[in-house]
């Protein structure tokens, strides 16, 4: 048998690229968390070296394709319903997880709109032909919102206006372009906007309480990175970046 020899310099590149798809690590996260994480994948890959390749989409989504054996080292939720799901599925380390951050709901509406809301009832104001949400059967951010509807006894009078979207970063471009009326999106999303106002932030005791959990995923094909920018997402610096962009601390 004839041994294929191939120059040094393609065995070098190869390692090389072996070497760095190895150190990749792989974070699935909630949309809501996109602009936070991409901060601190930046930060991380530039003081260790290792890439952070995020899969940002509705925990829903992230959860069922975790299940499916999508290959994931970190899986951030909107909620911890999903998180609990995959460990009751024996799917995440049970010591790493943690509730890490809050968030609040809040009633947006297009920047150039003259609507005026007060509370969940004024939704059901003729001019809110189209109120954009999360899916609320699985989205976290759709659940919750429902949830603060029906607690409110305004979702049967909305039922029928609401568009629904894949996640809660859809609902709030649905308000951004003007295809809907109202949204209701987290308070860290319309912090991001510039085409969104707050009409109405919605009381804390008001919604469910609404709670961030991280884990490390089991199989992952890179734990030890997986640990290492886990320990970067709880540390005091990565809470301050959090809390730039609106997050609130869990106790």
């Amino acid at each position: 048998m004839k041994l294929l020899r191939l120059p040094a310099i393609v065995l070098l590149a190869l390692a090389a690229s072996l070497s760095t798809w190895a150190a990749d690590i792989s974070v699935f996260a909630a949309a809501s968390l996109s602009d936070a994480l991409k901060v601190l994948a930046a930060e991380h890959q530039k003081a260790t070296g290792d890439p952070v390749h995020l899969n940002l989409a509705a925990s829903s989504l992230l959860a069922r394709q975790i299940k499916e054996g999508a290959p994931a080292d970190l899986f951030f939720s909107a909620d911890e319903a999903k998180m609990n799901d995959l460990a009751k599925a024996g799917l995440i380390d049970p010591a790493s997880r943690r509730s890490l951050l809050g968030n609040r709901l809040v009633i947006v509406v297009p920047l150039d709109s003259s609507l005026k809301l007060a509370s969940a009832a004024d939704l059901a104001n003729p001019a809110v032909k189209h109120l954009a949400l999360a899916e609320t059967a699985t989205v976290p951010a759709g659940i919750y919102a429902k949830a603060y509807l029906e607690k409110a006894k305004a979702w049967d009078a909305v039922a029928a206006r609401v568009v629904s979207t894949e996640n809660v970063r859809a609902a709030l471009a649905a308000v951004e372009s003007g295809n809907a009326d109202a949204g209701i999106v987290y308070k860290t999303d319309a912090l991001i906007s510039k085409k969104v106002k707050v009409a109405y932030e919605v009381p804390a005791a008001a919604a469910p309480h609404i709670s961030y959990p991280v884990a490390l995923v089991k199989g992952g094909k890179n734990p030890a990175g997986g640990a290492q920018f886990l320990a970067r997402l709880v540390s005091p610096e990565g809470r301050a970046v959090f809390a730039k962009f609106g997050f609130t601390p869990e106790p």
